[in-house]
């Protein structure tokens, strides 16, 4: 069975956290930023707890899809076998990307808490940082959002593909239709994936740069 090559990206977002420690006594605006800050570190840990198993979840499936494509159609029942393989794969990545974006949203909701805070700085250069630092996290957020759609539509139209794989009358131009699309949604995952990568290495220089400026007393760690 010769047909288009499906495109697979390693989906390995950057969280790349500035981990800060030290002990506060008074609750400056300061202070609590970077209270609020941390616990949204705390709210990503189980989206980095996603990056790997996802990864090796789609080498999996690429194998799988190699072995698929190498078979001839006289061989449809260990093709039919290994859709199905694959199809619980693809499953297994839905759950990962899901509780990635549960952990996202929570980080969102914590993140939010600032805006309040913000407002009561009264160092201008710090208060400029922090609407910065503010405004770069909420891109990053949105950037998320549309990673994870383009994300969800691509496993979806993964699932289609190997239930197509199982129909003994399938053409080979709905399946290379099919892989194209495949192909196109893992183009916009990819783009999608960079920007987020970027705004999020943006983000932590800046929280960087924030914490230094502040003189708190905590232990930078980049």
């Amino acid at each position: 069975m010769l047909v288009i090559r499906k495109s697979y990206i390693l989906f390995v977002c950057i969280a790349g956290a500035v981990f800060l420690t030290g002990c506060l006594k008074q609750q400056t605006p300061v202070e609590k930023m970077y209270e609020v800050l941390e616990n949204v570190v705390a709210s990503e840990e189980a989206f980095e707890a996603q990056q790997v198993p996802l990864v090796e979840l789609e080498k999996k499936e690429k194998e799988i899809y190699d072995k698929i494509i190498s078979l001839g159609m006289k061989q449809f029942e260990e093709i039919t076998k290994l859709s199905n393989e694959a199809s619980a794969i693809v499953d297994q990545r839905k759950k990962h990307i899901e509780k990635e974006e549960e952990s996202i949203r929570a980080s969102e909701k914590e993140f939010k808490e600032l805006k309040p805070i913000i407002k009561d700085l009264k160092n201008p250069s710090l208060k400029e940082k922090s609407l910065q630092l503010y405004e770069t996290m909420t891109e990053r957020y949105k950037i998320h959002d549309e990673l994870y759609l383009d994300y969800s539509k691509a496993i979806e139209l993964d699932k289609e593909l190997y239930a197509m794989f199982k129909n003994e009358n399938i053409q080979l131009d709905q399946l290379e239709d099919q892989i194209t699309k495949i192909n196109e949604e893992y183009g916009k995952v990819l783009e999608a994936n960079e920007k987020f990568n970027d705004k999020t290495k943006q983000y932590n220089e800046m929280k960087l740069s924030f914490y230094k400026e502040s003189g708190l007393d905590v232990n930078l760690k980049e």
